[in-house]
């Protein structure tokens, strides 16, 4: 008899939990959908208007080239050829 009970209870918890799933899960793949949707278009609205067309920004000018051997000064390692 407890058994029964057991099984019948835990059969109508699943059904529970099963339509429950069917409904909540849908709509909390269209909130996270949504909110990626949303950040795209503002990251792509912020891309936009953060940099106007045909200009070029130098942040960085880097010193002229130091420490590097000129070519007219480069090392030479000696060969033989084999016949």
């Amino acid at each position: 008899m407890i058994l029964i009970r057991f099984l019948i209870i835990s059969i109508c918890v699943l059904y529970i939990l099963r339509s429950l799933v069917r409904l909540v899960l849908p709509m909390l793949f269209n909130s996270v959908i949504n909110k990626a949707q949303e950040q795209a278009r503002h990251q792509q609205n912020y891309q936009q208007h953060s940099r106007p067309d045909g200009r070029v920004k130098v942040d960085h000018i880097p010193e002229g080239k130091k420490g590097t051997v000129p070519d007219s000064e480069g090392e030479f390692v000696d060969y033989e050829e084999i016949k």
